[in-house]
């Protein structure tokens, strides 16, 4: 194919477009040509003629995240936000910013930080992206506990549809009363409704002071206990991490508080000696427990976790939060009878773990897909029940492994919404043009 070959409508339609090369395929599927437009309107030429065309198109941002779900079941177009990296808007008196799509969260950051603000979005390093692949994506961080994720923050978004149609939700303001809510639809869509093109969030104040303590606990129920008494004590934790490497060593669990020095000094204080206290009196407790440890910056664990890596295969684990005790137990049995030894982390008081099966150990893909599906089994995914009948409180879901894995595992598993899912891409999509076969139920 040679540069002759690309369609008249789409040189038309976007002023930089190329053929695809190698490393523009998407979970081993090539696609045929890459388009990159500078603004919302030239996306929405560039969608219309993509759709004139029936050309499957394939949105990416930084392209960070394209090894996760499902491979496509075509690749025509991919188009690339990276050249809409504009800040719109930065009101600081009003506390909201107006981005494009294709802006990094590191430049964003860096911008907002001349006003003392910030995106409280803190997703690991690997997968911070530009915002239009955040939002897609879900990812977040260990600040969900306190902030939510990009959809919660998020009060305003545009968006390209399949057909080129431009559309608009929310505005500048953090209070709105539009009826639909296209950001909450949009936001975990994985590219397969529209083109998210611009986006405005609400902001948060940089914080004068940081706090992190953790500490190390045996057994999962004493991980459970410790991370209550850090919920229920008074201090407001904008986060609350959990680290364990392995199921046979030891869980480490990382607080994370926020505010003005003396403030935060002082919650430190008293939740140091919470911890400390309870870490002694649990029946499960360590033969020596260590006291809580505070400082200034995080533990090394922090943010790269299981959450935080590119390879093998990811377990992303939603559980109620009151669960966890129960949930680490069948981690642990699950990885006993695959006879592998994953790590687990992720932000355990907001209901999220990830689990990780390295790519260099010596699991192959038998044993790590007969892991999912006794995680799923153990746990209950999200359209079964218990055991006493009642609604499932879990769900696991492959976040990206490798395609010997998928093969015997369904990335995303049952889904108890998938009907409802379909009628939302059949509104927004019904030609299925927008990255086909990409997500749960081949959406």
């Amino acid at each position: 194919m040679t540069a002759d070959s690309i369609p008249a409508p789409l040189i038309e339609a976007c002023e930089q477009v190329r053929l695809a090369s190698q490393a523009d395929a998407v979970a081993g599927v090539q696609p045929s040509f890459v388009a990159s437009p500078a603004s919302t309107a030239q996306a929405s030429r560039l969608m219309r003629a993509a759709a004139s065309l029936g050309l499957a198109v394939l949105p990416r941002g930084a392209g960070s995240k394209l090894h996760w779900g499902n491979a496509p079941e075509r690749a025509d177009l991919v188009v690339d936000t990276t050249a809409m990296d504009r800040v719109i808007e930065h009101a600081a008196g009003d506390l909201i910013a107006s981005v494009e799509a294709g802006v990094s969260l590191d430049r964003l950051a860096e911008v907002l930080k001349t006003a003392g603000q910030r995106l409280a979005l803190d997703p690991p390093a690997a997968s911070r992206g530009t915002v239009g692949g955040l939002l897609a994506s879900g990812v977040a961080g260990p600040l969900r506990l306190r902030y939510g994720t990009g959809r919660d923050l998020l009060i305003g978004i545009t968006v390209v549809r399949a057909d080129g149609v431009v559309a608009k939700s929310g505005g500048k303001v953090v209070k709105n009363v539009a009826g639909y809510d296209l950001g909450k639809l949009f936001a975990g869509s994985r590219g397969t409704l529209g083109l998210i093109t611009e986006a405005t969030f609400r902001l948060h104040p940089v914080p004068a002071a940081t706090a992190y303590l953790t500490i190390e606990c045996a057994e999962p129920a004493d991980c459970a206990r410790l991370l209550a008494t850090a919920l229920q004590a008074p201090v407001a934790p904008v986060a609350a991490e959990l680290d364990w490497p392995s199921p046979g060593a030891p869980i480490a669990i990382g607080i994370a508080l926020e505010g003005d020095q003396a403030g935060v000094a002082e919650r430190a204080a008293l939740l140091a000696g919470l911890l400390s206290d309870q870490a002694s009196a649990g029946p499960g407790s360590m033969p020596e427990p260590r006291p809580a440890a505070l400082s200034d910056t995080p533990p090394p664990w922090w943010g790269s976790g299981p959450a935080a890596q590119q390879d093998g295969t990811v377990l992303q684990i939603a559980i109620w939060s009151g669960d966890l005790a129960r949930t680490l137990t069948e981690i642990r049995a699950a990885a006993t009878r695959a006879h592998l030894a994953p790590a687990v982390g992720g932000s355990a008081a907001a209901g999220l773990l990830y689990l990780t099966v390295p790519a260099n150990g010596n699991a192959d893909a038998g044993q790590v897909a007969g892991l999912i599906t006794s995680l799923r089994s153990a746990l209950g995914h999200s359209d079964s029940h218990d055991r006493a009948g009642q609604p499932a409180r879990a769900s696991v879901v492959v976040q990206h492994a490798p395609a010997a894995v998928t093969e015997l595992a369904d990335p995303f598993g049952p889904v108890a919404a998938l009907s409802l899912m379909r009628a939302v891409k059949a509104r927004f999509d019904p030609e299925r043009m927008m990255s086909p076969g990409r997500f749960v139920g081949g959406l």
